[in-house]
């Protein structure tokens, strides 16, 4: 299927990054490239655009899009981007972006696994080179650990009850597709609490496997912190979360980066010696207008957050 995402709270991200056209810029979360596009053409012939992402069909997609000197995409993780961009020889940005979480392609290709509409295999992998699957998790794990799943990743209050459903049928044949998946969520929530729920029953479930399989929440506060130290004094980094538990990390984070004085609160005078690397263009995060919402509908649970780096001296 064709790799096409509507990016989500473009002109503010635009605007957020404050684009220099000689910079140097990054989209961590790559995905279609409709950041990465509105960015280059908002950059001058000495402009330079890395864009990073794991999943290979997007950056294929990508590279069949956008044709420019003055991009590189690169095949990973922005968990790891100190790194990559290290090793082709970048040691400073002036702006980055972060589109968490998992994409409206992702979520299209039924074949993927991600969507509890759609039967297909238990996947969810975003990197589909990696071993770790969703059927690895629900057939392999202890009970207590996929309880633990659903109730940190998913805030799921029957977590307990579906991993025991989920640990008897597994004993009688192995579960193998989404449908397979939902079926069990639906027999372990009772009806009466389904329906008052007014969403899927599986949403949360789903959500908090594929956050475990992608290992999308325990490195992302060193990830933060790693794109910030790289960005140059006046440097801007740009974040889009998609639900509590990311926008939590991302909110803690760049506050504590903005404040990280840890003196007690009736001390007179700091004398922890920690000062402020950043400052926050948002003290509240930035929401999708009603405008964008009727074009995406997608975007409802959008939050952008924005900080930019200060003078070493401050």
């Amino acid at each position: 299927m064709s790799y096409e995402h509507i990016p989500v709270l473009l002109n503010e991200c635009i605007e957020g990054l404050a684009l220099r056209p000689d910079g140097t810029y990054l989209d961590g979360t790559l995905g279609g490239g409709g950041h990465s596009s509105e960015i280059l053409a908002r950059l001058g012939p000495g402009g330079r655009l890395f864009g990073i992402d794991r999943d290979q069909a997007a950056l294929d997609a990508c590279r069949e899009r956008i044709h420019d000197p003055r991009f590189l995409p690169i095949h990973g993780n922005f968990h790891d981007a100190k790194r990559l961009l290290s090793e082709r020889g970048v040691q400073s940005l002036d702006g980055a972006l972060l589109d968490l979480g998992v994409s409206s392609p992702q979520l299209d290709d039924g074949a993927r696994g991600f969507s509890y509409h759609e039967d297909a295999k238990l996947d969810m992998r975003m990197d589909r080179s990696q071993a770790l699957t969703a059927r690895e998790i629900v057939n392999d794990w202890p009970e207590g650990e996929i309880a633990r799943v659903l109730r940190d990743y998913g805030e799921e209050n029957w977590s307990r009850h579906i991993a025991r459903v989920l640990c008897d049928r597994r004993k009688l044949k192995p579960i193998e597709t989404t449908g397979d998946l939902v079926s069990i969520i639906d027999a372990a929530i009772p009806k009466k609490f389904r329906m008052k729920d007014g969403g899927h029953p599986a949403r949360r479930s789903f959500q908090a496997l594929r956050i475990a399989v992608n290992d999308e929440l325990a490195p992302l506060e060193r990830a933060l912190r790693d794109l910030t130290d790289l960005l140059a004094p006046g440097g801007r980094f740009c974040v889009i979360s998609f639900h509590s538990l990311e926008d939590r990390v991302v909110k803690s984070t760049f506050r504590n980066l903005a404040n990280p004085c840890v003196c007690p609160p009736e001390s007179p005078v700091c004398v922890c010696g920690r000062v402020p690397t950043v400052r926050l263009i948002t003290r509240k995060p930035i929401q999708p207008s009603e405008s964008e919402l009727s074009r995406n509908p997608r975007a409802r649970s959008a939050n952008l957050r924005i900080l930019s780096k200060l003078e070493a001296t401050q």
